[in-house]
């Protein structure tokens, strides 16, 4: 096979000292944490979209990287790309990949072509992961960028649009079971509204779950056991999105009855658009049992626009790998980076970099939510801090043995005690120990 990133080694772990910027600092693939290798509890996977597809392109100027990989015609230019994707997994140490059924090859004319390229490239692909061992993590269809869908897919108010929107999720979910993958994705890009005024909201949203309740049916039936997944996001392109936070989204699941299935893919930029912390939507996640897969990109607080960057908040990682780690880890989900290299980053080499940048981010991240996890003293302050409800009226509430009655009556008589003071920074401090330490 040609070498398409000339002169870039297979990437090293040389440990925290190193200078070389072409090696991890932090991410040691085989190390084991906490009775499990490094790559098992992290399973980073490539993002087709922005790695081997993105050229840099914004609102205002065209793309300034050349992804063509040296290919001219269409099905070239795919197969270029599964080339490019399969050596960047091998030198990076990257087991997963997912993808939309465009990133894998360009729309046809007509839907029949369309589907004739997926399988073309698919066979390519299936061949390159038998040759490597590399996995899918899971798949999606892009139902948001052609101009069909302008009024969204799921929720558009022309059945036509409704029913071309499903055969394309029907392609791209025999595709994903094709190549293996444990989950499918629903990302509402434009599964929203723009003004009330022209939209019926309940139709909207029962058409939405209509398409899903088919994806799951139709899924089942040609061999699909994974997870699928809802990504929320609250806005941009459209004002408001239905699925606006993972609340808001576990919440559609239940009421449409969908929550047996469906489970969260959390992207921590989505969170900040939301006014959430990282942390806090995969805690949400996993109270309400529907942690899944995690898009692992950054934005930038300063602005209020979807940026996908590669991630470098240590703090953010480790408070994710915190949550990671207390749900159980990962099943059927990993960690892509939806993320892409800057507009000014236009070489090979900036793709490596920032690959670098994000692995090493939250391989450091995971060793030190492992230490803040055995040091016990964030789960003591926790159970400390309601302990109350272990012994006496505390233990009678939970179990459910009193109501207001005896509540009130027990008020009566005893004067409630005030907090205590100073538990909150002592937890903060604990955690800036651990992270700051050495």
């Amino acid at each position: 096979m040609k070498e398409l990133f000339k002169g870039i080694p297979k990437i090293a772990y040389e440990g925290a000292k190193s200078k070389n910027m072409l090696a991890f600092k932090y991410f040691n693939p085989d190390e084991v944490i906490l009775d499990k290798p490094m790559r098992e509890h992290l399973k980073f996977a490539l993002s087709w979209w922005h790695t081997l597809c993105a050229e840099g392109a914004d609102m205002f100027g065209v793309g300034t990287a050349d992804k063509t990989f040296g290919a001219e015609d269409v099905m070239g230019h795919a197969k270029a790309k599964v080339d490019a994707g399969f050596e960047l997994m091998e030198k990076l140490s990257i087991d997963y990949f997912c993808f939309h059924d465009v990133d894998l090859v360009a729309e046809g004319a007509t839907l029949a072509e369309s589907n004739a390229r997926l399988d073309e490239i698919s066979d390519y692909v299936l061949d390159k992961m038998k040759q490597t061992g590399k996995k899918c993590l899971w798949g999606t269809c892009n139902a948001f960028s052609n101009p069909r869908f302008m009024h969204g897919a799921g929720t558009s108010p022309d059945a036509d649009i409704f029913a071309y929107a499903a055969a394309k999720i029907k392609k791209a979910l025999e595709i994903t079971v094709k190549l293996g993958g444990n989950g499918y994705v629903f990302w509402g890009g434009r599964e929203g509204y723009e003004t009330l005024l022209n939209t019926d909201v309940k139709f909207e949203l029962d058409n939405m779950a209509r398409l899903m309740k088919m994806a799951v049916e139709y899924g089942r039936s040609i061999g699909f056991t994974g997870d699928f997944y809802i990504e929320p996001k609250p806005k941009e392109p459209t004002k408001h999105q239905y699925d606006f936070d993972t609340a808001t989204a576990c919440n559609f699941l239940k009421t449409y009855g969908l929550d047996k299935d469906f489970k969260i893919n959390i992207e921590a930029n989505h969170a900040t658009l939301a006014g959430h912390t990282f942390q806090h939507e995969l805690r949400v996640a996993a109270v309400n049992g529907a942690f899944g897969s995690i898009d692992a990109n950054q934005g930038d607080m300063l602005l209020g626009w979807d940026t996908d960057q590669f991630p470098t908040n240590i703090y953010d990682a480790m408070m994710c790998m915190y949550e990671v780690i207390k749900a159980g880890g990962f099943t059927n989900g990993g960690l892509n980076f939806d993320a892409k290299a800057r507009r000014g980053s236009y070489t090979m080499e900036d793709i490596f970099y920032s690959y670098i940048a994000g692995m090493d981010t939250f391989a450091l991240g995971l060793r030190k939510a492992a230490e803040l996890i055995a040091d016990g003293r964030v789960d003591e302050f926790v159970k400390e801090r309601y302990s109350s409800y272990q012994t006496g009226i505390g233990a009678e509430i939970v179990a459910g043995k009193i109501g207001f009655q005896e509540l009130e009556a027990y008020s009566l008589k005893k004067e409630p005690s005030l907090p205590k003071s100073g538990r909150q920074e002592y937890l903060e401090s604990i955690v800036n120990n651990v992270l700051f330490q050495g």
